[in-house]
C-alpha cells in the first residue's frame, strides 16, 4: 500500500460521517449499510408490483406495458430516494404509492377516452402543486401545526398499518370473499385455517426474528429476511409451490425460484409520455381539478404522516416532534411526484417500509443512498429482485409495526380532545388501508371536539383549512356524482 493511502482513506470516512452526521445521530457507517439492505429489501417488491396495478387498459384500450413500468419505477425510485439521502440527509426512501397507483388505475384511467399519458399529466400536476406548497412553505407549516398527541398518534398508526401491511401480504390474514354467511371482513389465513409453504415461511421469519430480537442480536431483521428467503428458495425447489393466482394457497406475488434470465437492460421509454391538459378537454376544468385535488391531498398528507411516524421512531425529532430540515425532505417529497408523474408510472412518496431501516438502526441518508443504489440496479436485474417472497419480508414489517405501536402510552388519553381524535387516526389507518384517512378523521374530530369544549381558540388556523379540506376530500364520491364523473 502505498505511504498515505491509509491517512486518506481515514480523511474520506471522517468526511463521510460529517456529511451524513453519522457519528453526531449515533450511528456507524455498518449499520447505515445495514439499514440500506434492509429497506430494500422491504419494498423491493414495487419494482414487481407497481406495473401489475398499472397494467389495465385506459379509457382508450391502451396499456403502458410491465417491462417499461417496472424499470422506471425501479430508476426513479433509485434517483429521488439517492436525492432524498445526499440532499435531505434522512434514511427515507421513495417509490410509486402504492394508494395512489391504485386510484389512478382503478378510478381515473378506467374513464372513457381518457389516455395514460393524460392520466399522468394529473399525477404530474399534482406534483407541482405540492413542490409549489412546499417551496411557499405552507407544508412545513401545516406540519408544525398539528398537535403533539397527534403526530403520536400517526405513529402508532403507521405502525399499525406496517404491521396489518406484513400480516396479508404473507397471507397470514386474508379478506373473506363477499358472502351472504357473514359480515366478517378477515379471517386468518384460508377459510380460517393456515395452509400453504409461504405461510410457513413467515412463520418461521417471525419466531427467528422475534428471537433475533429479543436477544438482542445486531441485524436482527436484516438477517430474518435473509433467512427467511433462503428457506422460502429451499422449499419451492422441493415442492415447486405457484403464485396465488393460480393457488389460493401459493407465493402472494414473487416466487422465489432462480429466474432463468438475470440480466436486462432497462426500457425508458415512458419517461415524458405525459400529457398535462388532456384531461382537461376530455373531462372539462372542474372535473380534472377535482380529481388533481384528490391525487394532491392523498400524496401530501401520506407523506407528511409517514416522515413524522419515521423520523419519531428513529429519534430524529425534537421535544414537539418536529423534524430538522423537515423542508428538504418535503421538497424531495414533492419532487418524488412530480418524476413519477413525469416517469408515468405514478406519484413516488416516502414510503412506510423505510421503518425496516430505521429498525436496524438507520439514522442517516446514507442508509438511503444504499437503499437508491440497489434500486437502479434492480433496473438491470429486474428477475432478481423477484426472488425475495412477500412471506419473508412480512415478518420484518410486523415487528417494526410493534416497534411503532408502543408509542401508544405517549397518547394524553384523559383529554377527550386529542384522544379520541389519536385514536380514530391510529385505527383508520390500517383498516381503510391509508395513511391519508386516518389523518382525515383524526384532524377534523380534533378540531370538532375542540369547539365543543370551547377551546376553539387552541385549533391552529391551519388545522381549520386542513379538516375543511378533509371534509371535502372525504365527500368527493357525492360531488362527483353531481358533477357526472365515474
Amino acid at each position: 500500500m502505498a505511504p498515505g493511502q491509509p491517512e486518506t482513506k481515514r480523511g474520506m470516512a471522517l468526511a463521510i460521517d460529517r456529511y451524513f452526521e453519522i457519528s453526531a445521530r449515533g450511528s456507524s457507517v455498518v449499520r447505515e449499510f445495514r439499514g440500506g439492505l434492509a429497506t430494500f429489501f422491504a419494498m423491493c417488491y414495487i419494482v414487481v408490483l407497481n406495473p401489475l396495478i398499472l397494467s389495465s387498459p385506459d379509457g382508450s384500450g391502451h396499456v403502458l406495458g410491465i417491462p417499461q413500468v417496472a424499470a422506471v419505477t425501479a430508476v426513479v425510485a433509485g434517483v429521488t430516494t439517492i436525492v432524498m439521502g445526499v440532499w435531505a440527509k434522512y434514511p427515507f426512501a421513495l417509490a410509486a404509492g402504492l394508494g395512489v397507483n391504485a386510484f389512478v388505475s382503478a378510478t381515473i384511467a378506467t374513464t372513457k377516452n381518457l389516455t395514460w399519458p393524460e392520466v399522468m399529466g394529473l399525477v404530474l400536476i399534482a406534483g407541482i402543486v405540492m413542490f409549489l406548497l412546499v417551496v411557499s412553505g405552507l407544508r412545513e407549516a401545516v406540519m408544525r401545526a398539528v398537535p403533539a398527541g397527534l403526530k403520536t398518534a400517526i405513529v402508532v398508526g403507521i405502525g399499525l398499518f406496517i404491521a396489518i401491511i406484513g400480516l396479508v401480504n404473507a397471507g397470514f390474514v386474508r379478506r373473506i370473499p363477499d358472502s351472504a354467511h357473514t359480515t366478517v371482513p378477515l379471517q386468518l389465513g384460508q377459510d380460517g385455517k393456515l395452509l400453504g409453504w409461504p405461510t410457513l415461511v413467515f412463520v418461521f421469519g417471525l419466531v427467528l426474528t422475534i428471537v433475533l430480537l429479543v436477544r438482542k442480536v445486531k441485524g436482527g431483521l436484516l438477517i430474518g429476511i435473509v433467512a427467511s428467503t433462503l428457506f422460502a428458495m429451499g422449499l419451492q425447489l422441493v415442492t415447486n409451490t405457484a403464485s396465488s393466482q393460480k393457488d389460493p394457497s401459493g407465493w402472494s406475488l414473487m416466487v422465489p425460484a432462480v429466474p432463468a434470465k438475470i440480466f436486462s437492460l432497462p426500457d425508458l421509454s415512458l419517461v415524458g409520455k405525459v400529457d398535462m391538459f388532456g384531461a382537461f378537454a376530455h373531462l372539462g376544468i372542474m372535473s380534472a381539478l377535482l380529481l388533481t385535488f384528490t391525487i394532491l391531498l392523498s400524496v401530501f398528507f401520506d407523506a407528511m404522516g409517514t416522515m413524522t411516524g419515521l423520523a419519531s421512531e428513529a429519534g430524529l425529532v425534537d421535544e414537539d416532534n418536529n423534524m430538522k430540515n423537515a423542508n428538504r425532505v418535503l421538497l424531495v417529497d414533492a419532487v418524488g411526484s412530480v418524476a413519477g408523474g413525469f416517469g408515468s408510472v405514478s406519484a413516488n412518496e416516502i414510503f412506510v417500509e423505510s421503518a425496516a431501516g430505521i429498525a436496524e438502526g438507520a439514522r442517516t441518508g446514507l442508509a438511503s443512498v444504499v437503499t437508491g443504489g440497489l434500486f437502479l440496479l434492480a433496473a438491470f436485474f429486474a428477475p432478481l429482485v423477484a426472488i425475495v417472497p412477500f412471506e419473508a419480508v412480512a415478518p420484518a414489517l410486523v415487528i417494526v409495526g410493534f416497534m411503532m405501536a408502543s408509542q401508544v402510552r405517549k397518547v394524553e388519553w384523559d383529554d377527550f380532545g386529542i384522544a379520541i381524535p389519536a385514536f380514530l387516526t391510529f385505527i383508520l389507518m390500517p383498516f381503510t388501508y391509508s395513511i391519508a384517512n386516518g389523518l382525515g378523521a383524526g384532524f377534523i374530530a380534533y378540531v370538532v371536539i375542540r369547539v365543543v369544549q370551547g377551546r376553539a381558540r387552541e385549533v391552529h388556523v391551519l388545522m381549520w383549512g386542513v379538516a375543511a379540506s378533509f371534509v371535502v376530500y372525504f365527500g368527493m364520491g357525492p360531488i362527483q356524482q353531481l358533477l357526472g364523473i365515474g
